[in-house]
């Protein structure tokens, strides 16, 4: 069996971690290539001296020359810094498989660029999705690119789905494979049973401890608001071609149902398991095959009740307006993206309270004309806008707040 050369796009975060503990424990099938990180040096230069990739990629330029003077001529790695380098190491004709991890607007282009190469993209990063939707499908689609989703949540539902629609993704016929729904679930994060009252009052340390799911701050910000689910929502919409009435999302606060499919007979068909991502990553890493993960199986003797209940929409206005924005246009999940990573980025700095996520939000989505991104510039001129849309909203809450 030949080696398979593995890029993995933000190896210094958790699915960067969790993605290289698989990579660990099979050697002898996959070999790290290139690997990318943002500013922490500490962690890339731990990856480098044990993995030994060609590659490694800082996007800041300050962090790639101090991984440069650290690393000595024995480990052998080119270092690159840049927006190019992130693109390059992803269509490298080496490399086989890209993990698409990078958070945010960032792992779009190199995403784009390891679809064009025709490589295996294993597909972390939902922002690429519910910014660019339409231009994503249909570049997967004249490609010989294979996309396999590695969120848990769509991971789940590309498993029970008939093999016809796995080898269909961006374009799943759900309708004639006898699909009713996708059944999305949701822990409801930290606050599922906070009073509303005192959302205003948590802090970011309260946001970012997830009961359930080791996660980096935004994600787990993100899983907190709900907002994470929402952008889950709108990757759903696209990966198998759904209409609105296709896609449901239900609270499962255990986690242990990643998420559900059900058949117009009454079936229903979920995937179930630990909450640790190794699972969908050496899924997607090792499919149709099944590898070890190092994740122990369910005891299901001990499982306590599990739950499942609807969406409280007051709790959780962002997933509300991401579904909203999902059927407005390409536009409109652009600036909700690009708004949700602004706000996220105060309230995490303490400049605005856990509330004011959504408000921001709302606000992007109601003052800007964001419904048409026919184009990769376009996408981008909107995501500007309403980042710059974003940071003014704040800008004026703090203004307001120091006058009282």
């Amino acid at each position: 069996m030949n080696l398979q050369q593995v890029t993995i796009l933000g190896a210094t975060g958790s699915i960067g971690a969790s993605t290289l503990d698989v990579l660990r424990r099979h050697p002898e099938q996959f070999k790290l290539f290139a690997v990318s990180g943002h500013r922490n040096v500490t962690a890339m230069l731990a990856i480098c001296r044990e993995f030994s990739p060609q590659y490694a990629v800082m996007s800041d330029p300050d962090a790639a020359k101090a991984l440069s003077k650290q690393l000595d001529n024995s480990d052998s790695v080119i270092v690159l810094s840049g927006e190019q380098a992130l693109a390059d190491i992803s269509c490298d004709e080496r490399t086989d498989i890209v993990m698409a991890a990078i958070v945010g607007a960032a792992g779009l282009l190199p995403t784009l660029a390891a679809i064009k190469a025709d490589k295996r993209i294993l597909l972390a990063n939902k922002e690429a999705l519910v910014m660019t939707g339409q231009l994503f499908v249909d570049a997967l689609r004249a490609s010989k690119a294979t996309l396999m989703p590695v969120d848990s949540e769509h991971n789940a539902i590309f498993q029970c789905l008939p093999v016809s629609a796995q080898q269909k993704i961006g374009y799943c016929p759900l309708n004639e494979l006898g699909v009713s729904h996708l059944l999305l679930t949701g822990s409801g994060g930290p606050f599922l049973q906070t009073p509303l009252s005192e959302l205003s009052k948590v802090t970011p340390a309260q946001a970012c401890k997830h009961p359930n799911w080791s996660m980096g701050q935004k994600i787990s910000v993100d899983s907190a608001t709900m907002m994470n689910k929402g952008l889950e929502y709108i990757e759903a919409r696209w990966l198998f071609d759904t209409n609105q009435d296709q896609i449901e999302v239900v609270i499962h606060p255990q986690s242990v149902v990643h998420s559900m499919v059900q058949y117009i007979d009454g079936s229903v068909i979920s995937q179930m398991g630990q909450p640790d991502m190794r699972t969908p990553i050496a899924y997607a890493l090792s499919y149709p095959e099944r590898i070890t993960s190092g994740v122990k199986p369910l005891n299901f003797p001990a499982l306590s009740n599990l739950e499942f209940n609807p969406v409280d929409y007051q709790r959780f206005p962002c997933l509300k307006l991401a579904i909203d924005a999902c059927y407005q246009g390409q536009g409109a999940t652009t600036a909700l993206n690009a708004a949700n990573e602004i706000a996220v980025a105060a309230f995490l700095n303490q400049q605005i309270k856990f509330t004011d996520i959504a408000v921001v939000n709302e606000q992007i989505l109601s003052s800007l004309s964001t419904t048409d991104a026919p184009t990769l510039e376009r996408v981008f001129e909107i995501d500007r806008q309403a980042r710059e849309a974003a940071h003014a909203i704040i800008k004026q809450q703090r203004h307001v707040k120091r006058m009282y």
